[in-house]
């Protein structure tokens, strides 16, 4: 917006946000504030750069107008000021900060100083200043009203601005607050997991993944995926993985945790159809009990080499639906395995049934297991699976979990009491 301003328009241009605005707090203002707060977002004089001007005029800088400036009064007004000269309190405040800069008095000798505000929806969020000097004629009606127009849709993209980081701010803090690092380490299990947006406009979705340590040597794996994307979705999904934690500190068998969860999800915006497999591993019982709703069956891989999927008990419907009853799938895993859990993003397909993608994915699985190994074997795989799935147009986000189980040699296999 300065450059568009000066030099065509003005010799000078300066865009200013209300300080609490740009903070995201509340910008409405009193009918005669004692003092306003603006923050210099931008700043154009001719055709000079703006680090010519830092030393001066230095973008970012807070400035305090008290009341009766004409920029307060453009503020608490909502209405154009425009002036013949420059208002006293800003001739002191440059003439102050000039340090001796010849320039700064040909940026005061003006001969018509005019402050729009900037308005969204009511309120007013900052201004914009412009000046011309003795070469160039006083702004007319006609500049005033084109200046405005142009604040308007400064206003709009200034406000979509905000919105967009005030998002992604918010899914950042969300996708922060997933488990972090490359591989984790437990007893009898290592671990390592990986998420993918659905493309580079959406951080984070409603996919999750979590990592839980159990009493007594177990460990709890989960991978959820609640529907859509966007920040409703990453809010369902988050509040989802913290009804899993909560669940699993009360160290309920793994059936009614998910029992559980249905529950929850019924009373949760979003979360209704959300899907998970839930798995928890026992290495000093060397038993692995898996839960799942709505979601793709887990694959295992065992000494053979082969990556098979793992057949489900009972239903499984999607949580959110008041299932009556989730059932366990309880296996016996007495030699080293390699579990992994997966998103739906990882095997749906236009081109092929969810059967065929299941296949296709144990396949990859298993060529890329069998080549050599490297120090970080384990998240390599992972990295290669993620960027490698059945629909290469990415329509849906992407999570994996691979957990290499080895079981204790000094415990007697079966499942738990």
């Amino acid at each position: 917006m300065a450059h568009a301003l000066a030099p065509g328009v003005c010799d000078a241009a300066s865009v200013y946000l209300l300080e609490r605005w740009r903070r995201g707090e509340n910008a409405t203002l009193t009918a005669d504030p004692p003092r306003i707060e603006a923050h210099r977002l931008a700043l154009r004089v001719g055709t000079d750069s703006r680090e010519d001007w830092e030393a001066v005029l230095p973008v970012g800088e807070v400035t305090v107008f008290p009341r009766g400036t004409p920029q307060a009064r453009a503020l608490a007004s909502g209405q154009a000021q425009l002036l013949d000269a420059v208002d006293t309190l800003t001739s002191q405040r440059l003439t102050a900060s000039a340090n001796g800069d010849a320039r700064v008095h040909d940026l005061l000798t003006v001969t018509s100083f005019l402050i729009v505000p900037l308005r969204l929806r009511g309120a007013t969020i900052g201004f914009v200043v412009c000046s011309r000097g003795p070469k160039r004629e006083t702004f007319l009606p006609a500049d005033v009203a084109a200046v405005e127009a142009l604040a308007a849709r400064a206003s709009v993209a200034l406000d979509n601005a905000r919105r967009y980081e005030h998002e992604r701010r918010t899914t950042l803090a969300i996708r922060d607050s997933l488990p972090a690092g490359p591989l984790h380490e437990f007893e009898g299990c290592r671990v390592t997991h990986g998420s993918l947006s659905a493309g580079p406009d959406t951080v984070i979705g409603g996919d999750w993944y979590d990592v839980l340590r159990r009493p007594d040597g177990r460990v709890s794996l989960i991978v959820g995926d609640a529907m859509g994307h966007g920040p409703e979705s990453a809010v369902a999904m988050l509040q989802l993985r913290t009804a899993v934690r909560t669940l699993a500190a009360l160290d309920i068998p793994a059936a009614e945790l998910v029992q559980r969860l249905d529950a929850l999800a019924c009373e949760t915006p979003g979360a209704s159809f959300a899907t998970c497999i839930y798995a928890e591993w026992d290495a000093r019982r060397r038993v692995c009990t898996l839960v799942g709703a709505g979601h793709p069956p887990p694959l295992l891989r065992g000494p053979d080499g082969r990556s098979t999927p793992v057949p489900l008990v009972g239903a499984g419907l999607p949580l959110g639906l008041g299932t009556d009853h989730y059932e366990p799938t309880v296996l016996d895993v007495p030699e080293p395995a390699l579990l992994v859990l997966y998103s739906d993003g990882l095997v749906e397909s236009r081109d092929a049934d969810i059967d065929q993608e299941i296949a296709r994915l144990a396949s990859r699985l298993d060529a890329a297991a069998d080549a050599p190994a490297a120090p970080d074997a384990l998240p390599a795989l992972c990295r290669h699976l993620l960027h490698s799935p059945s629909d290469t147009t990415g329509a849906d986000d992407r999570t994996l979990l691979l957990a290499e189980l080895t079981p204790a040699r000094d415990q007697p296999p079966g499942p738990r009491a």
